[in-house]
């Protein structure tokens, strides 16, 4: 492959994506196709764009850079806006140095002939590789001629509550980074010339690893890890400290947890389940299991919600990347272990706090116990409902002080070894032989139920897709419920001497 140095044209993207893995940027060159669909990517996208387009509301008179017809014609007019006294903000302002082109998000000016560049983040803090991004403005505003006296990442206020509709004034907050970006900026050209060099080379190689999701999931996971021969119980799956017991095994050339010799972990929970890998026989205190959950009391409502977060707050009274409840599912069982559904969805696009509020005070009972998995994430949806709407807020909050948690005596009493050192409910049930799986679910897991309320909510989507979504959402969201029956129900069975493998 030629090396020509200046054929390949860079982004403020593209150099993010060098410097989060060299293979990464030279398979989205070379290889795109090999690319793997990512269905969050488009909401994160669109998300963005949002953010993007309130930070620039908030700046008044500015002034915004169109690529049209071409990017030529965006460099074009930024030279003819920077060259004079400028009097007002830059949206999309475009520089180019070096075959690399930057549009920067807001550039204010300082009035003193110097501008103030803001790089504007869906996040609630700023994070190292906004900083990099910001870094390749500043080498490339530097290069233009343009002097940029003071500059920070613009990212969302988590202390800002919308109070009026429309109205984000205060939702952004500035973190200044000039001074951390600066000797970033300085090794640009060097980067630069690295990252051209790559791209005219063959392939490079790398190895999966921690860099694959960090600080973005990348595209090329299936296809980097394709060749790779996989532990089948890796000991890199150990919970908390996992990858280094897994480094330091691999330097005697085991990476099995199998080929571990017995008595090797001091750490309870590793050796629970490295002596459930090696004899094929899941850990099961079903005792221990019934001595706590004997004390939970009937009825026993199994609870469990689904949210959405928006970027930017949509409802009054939440804020940025709020988890907000849009629907639950309640299986309640009595103690002759009689069984009732109770649930709630709201799909009409509108604030769904109050209606799920009501929802749950009427449907759930007012006593006996409240049985989550991760139970903290229930209990504050509650309570937040709760300090929103203060006639409910007493049986709300009766609600959250009967909330028990599946999780730690799950994780505390069943280990098989299938479930790769993991107890989310959709690791521990497919362990369980007698329960059903989310195999047939159109939508099956948290994601995927955003995604469907995403679209469920979607004026243009049609009556008969909505039909689909909700059914397949309530689906999903009753077999989470159903689910918790079912771990309790074998928790506290008799022992069981042997699961095979599934």
């Amino acid at each position: 492959m030629s090396s020509g140095s200046r054929q390949f044209g860079l982004s403020k993207s593209k150099i993010t994506s060098f410097e989060q893995c060299p293979k990464r940027l030279w398979l989205q060159t070379h290889r795109p196709d090999l690319a793997a669909l990512d269905a969050g990517a488009e909401a994160r996208f669109a998300a963005g764009h949002e953010v993007g387009d309130a930070a620039c509301a908030l700046c008044s008179g500015g002034i915004m850079i169109e690529a049209q017809p071409d990017l030529a014609a965006a460099l074009q007019r930024t030279q003819e806006l920077t060259s004079g006294s400028a009097q007002d903000p830059l949206f999309e302002a475009t520089f180019a140095h070096d075959g690399v082109l930057v549009r920067v998000d807001i550039m204010e000016p300082d009035g003193l002939g110097g501008w103030h560049v803001a790089e504007v983040k869906s996040s609630t803090s700023r994070k190292d590789y906004h900083v990099a991004d910001l870094a390749t403005q500043l080498w490339v505003l530097r290069e233009a001629g343009v002097q940029v006296s003071s500059a920070a990442i613009r990212h969302l206020n988590n202390q800002f509550f919308l109070t009026e509709e429309g109205n984000y004034h205060g939702a952004f907050v500035d973190t200044p980074s000039l001074e951390d970006a600066k000797p970033l900026s300085l090794k640009r050209p060097k980067l630069v010339a690295e990252i051209r060099s790559v791209l005219g080379s063959e392939e490079p190689a790398r190895d999966p690893g921690d860099h694959c999701h960090d600080p973005f999931p990348c595209e090329f996971v299936a296809y980097c890890s394709r060749d790779l021969e996989t532990a089948r119980y890796p000991i890199s799956s150990l919970p908390r400290t996992g990858r280094q017991l897994a480094a330091k095994w691999a330097e005697h050339g085991i990476v099995e947890l199998e080929d571990v010799p017995p008595g090797s972990f001091t750490n309870a929970v590793h050796a629970r389940i490295h002596e459930a890998t090696l004899s094929g026989v899941p850990y099961h205190d079903v005792e221990g299991a019934r001595r706590i959950i004997g004390d939970w009391a009937y009825p026993r409502t199994y609870l469990d919600f689904e949210t959405i977060a928006f970027a930017l707050p949509r409802w009054l009274g939440t804020k940025p990347w709020e988890q907000v409840p849009f629907q639950f599912s309640a299986h309640i069982e009595d103690g002759a272990a009689q069984i009732t559904h109770r649930e709630f969805l709201s799909l009409d696009g509108k604030d769904p706090r109050r209606a799920c509020a009501e929802a749950l005070v009427a449907q759930i009972p007012e006593d006996g116990t409240v049985i989550a998995y991760n139970a903290a994430f229930e209990r504050t949806c509650i309570l937040r409902l709760a300090e929103r709407f203060s006639d409910l807020a007493e049986d709300l909050k009766a609600i959250a002080a009967r909330i028990v948690d599946l999780l730690p005596v799950t994780r505390e009493h069943w280990y098989h070894r299938d479930q790769g050192g993991r107890w989310s409910i959709k690791a521990v049930i497919p362990t369980i032989p007698t329960a059903s799986t989310y195999d047939e679910l159109d939508v099956g897991d948290g994601s995927a139920a955003q995604m469907a309320y995403l679209e469920a909510i979607n004026p243009d989507t049609l009556p008969e897709r909505r039909r689909h979504l909700e059914q397949a959402l309530k689906a999903y969201c009753a077999k989470d419920t159903f689910a918790m029956i079912e771990v309790l129900r074998h928790l506290v069975a008799d022992a069981c001497p042997s699961v095979a493998t599934r």
